[in-house]
């Protein structure tokens, strides 16, 4: 699916999100307290747009970005192939295809792992935090960034409307995949809400687990520490 979708993936999430997508990836990096010269992992990176924000925010990282579907890391790769960062020698953003339920990486290989609107897409979400707090040394960070519904009963009726009924329309005719736009709407209502997510990073071995929505509940950014 995603990769039927790989073409068109950027823009769609531009126009389903009003572009405030780009504003949450730079909160997920902030998030991530860097260090200078620090590792990031970013978990289902797609075209990998948290991993380029996060050399804009400091080209002394090194980025990984690790992806299930190679369509996706292609586009990644080429879509800012002039990109350079100066002060920095070698590659600074790395592909790495993988699945982000048995990452190929060592213990405590990163300063922090992120995630962005990834973790309704897997099939055990309490393990694919767990690999995440396994690959990241102890202090280092654990970003996620997902989509929610939201609490306020109005609100949340207009939001199902859009969700539901526009999303899959917009996303047939720009993308030609109505029914992966239609699997979108349908993953967010099966995932645990803010509080009870925030709880399985916990059990996943984070402290300090904290979360805040933006655009007015339906979307949600959860961190913790190792």
């Amino acid at each position: 699916m995603f990769a039927a979708i790989a073409p068109r993936y950027d823009l769609m999430n531009r126009l389903m999100t009003l572009g405030r997508d780009q504003v949450w990836r730079r909160t997920v990096v902030r998030l991530c307290a860097l260090p200078t010269g620090g590792r990031l992992l970013d978990v289902a990176t797609g075209t990998s747009d948290i991993g380029y924000e996060a050399l804009r925010f400091d080209p002394t990282l090194r980025v990984v970005g690790l992806d299930l579907t190679r369509e996706m890391l292609l586009r990644g790769r080429r879509k800012h192939a002039g990109l350079t960062f100066p002060f920095v020698d070698g590659p600074v953003l790395s592909f790495v295809e993988g699945d982000a339920l048995t990452l190929p990486f060592a213990d405590e290989t990163f300063d922090a792992a992120c995630s962005g609107f990834m973790m309704r897409n897997v099939t055990d979400v309490p393990a694919a935090f767990a690999e995440q707090v396994r690959v990241v040394r102890p202090g280092g960070r654990v970003v996620c960034l997902e989509i929610t519904l939201p609490r306020t009963p109005v609100f949340g009726r207009l939001f199902h409307l859009y969700f539901f009924r526009i999303v899959p329309l917009i996303g047939g005719l720009i993308s030609g995949q109505r029914d992966a736009y239609t699997y979108l709407p349908e993953s967010v209502v099966a995932f645990p809400r803010p509080p009870e997510l925030a709880r399985v990073m916990e059990a996943a071995g984070l402290r300090d687990v904290r979360f805040q929505t933006a655009m007015l509940g339906t979307v949600a950014v959860h961190w913790g520490t190792k």
